[in-house]
């Protein structure tokens, strides 16, 4: 209890539930009377920040006082971001997080293939949450490791790998044909008709070490953010519901929310500001024949645009 304001407030607090009147509470917690009955004057605008500061905290609970001075600063608000912590910290709006202290079992030799430019490397993997009145639900979740884009989402009560098939050939037409795809070695990911999907589709495979989450690290960021700013504040009462909340948190997810790894962009602007190769125009799935020569077509315009 260091700031005035704190001090105020436990000398208010003292007065109110009759313990002693200002001037003890006052000395015993170091306070000067003039600070405690001090009526701070804010002017018309620093009190439209402020409203506009809580506004925004409240409608996005999980979000830092950075993001939210990123926010502000899309609307035309110019803003210090110290000023903005400030107001958070003295309306008790701080975000506090419980990281949980991960050791690594061991050192990975191998080098993590890094993308380069949008539809270079997908991330695909599954993840768990409860419906009410059942067991739960998977959720298949396929990501731009780039562009940070949340490509497409999936729930069901069971997902085989012909699900999967068709939710990545649904994103591929709007989104293009990735030229690598990283998951783990789960059971669905490593079925003969996946291995044979990709073949077709000329799709490099990449598989991360058995117990290693690390090597996926872009699919494992998102589903932090996933669990903590959706699947927390929501309880799903069917499947149903469940995919129209997932499907809107998606576009909201793309459109809206920003990413400091992006210069606080949307994965949406990123991605229409970024130069990408021509695979990432939208084509039609299904022959080995369009697969080659869209890659002999992405061959020529990636020397182009990084030669």
């Amino acid at each position: 209890m260091v700031s005035p304001l704190a001090r105020r407030r436990a000398v208010q607090h003292i007065v109110e539930s009759g313990i002693g009147n200002s001037f003890q509470g006052c000395r015993a917690l170091g306070l000067n009377r003039s600070s405690y009955y001090y009526v701070p004057h804010l002017c018309e605008r620093s009190r439209q920040i402020c409203e506009q500061v809580v506004d925004k905290s409240r409608g996005h609970p999980r979000y830092g006082y950075r993001r939210i001075t990123a926010l502000m600063h899309r609307d035309g608000q110019e803003v210090s971001h110290k000023r903005v912590q400030r107001v958070r910290r003295n309306e008790g709006l701080q975000v506090s997080k419980k990281q949980k202290k991960m050791r690594r079992v061991g050192q990975s030799s191998s080098l993590r293939k890094q993308a380069e430019y949008a539809n270079h490397v997908w991330s695909w993997d599954f993840f768990g949450d409860e419906v009410e009145g059942s067991n739960g639900s998977r959720m298949l979740t396929l990501i731009d490791e780039y562009t940070r884009q949340w490509l497409a989402v999936h729930a069901a009560w069971s997902i085989r790998a012909v699900d999967v098939i068709k939710v990545v050939e649904g994103a591929m037409e709007h989104y293009g044909v990735p030229e690598h795809i990283r998951s783990d070695n789960g059971p669905e990911f490593i079925a003969y008709c996946i291995e044979d999907w990709l073949k077709d589709n000329q799709i490099e495979s990449m598989y991360i070490k058995p117990g290693s989450p690390w090597e996926n690290a872009y699919i494992e960021s998102y589903h932090d953010k996933l669990r903590d700013e959706h699947l927390n504040r929501e309880i799903y009462c069917s499947l149903a519901e469940a995919k129209v909340l997932l499907e809107s948190f998606r576009i909201e997810y793309n459109q809206q929310r920003i990413h400091s790894s992006l210069g606080y962009q949307t994965p949406s602007e990123f991605a229409a500001d970024c130069r990408t190769a021509l695979r990432a125009i939208p084509i039609s799935i299904g022959t080995a024949s369009n697969s080659r020569s869209i890659r002999k077509r992405t061959l020529t315009k990636s020397t182009e645009l990084y030669s």
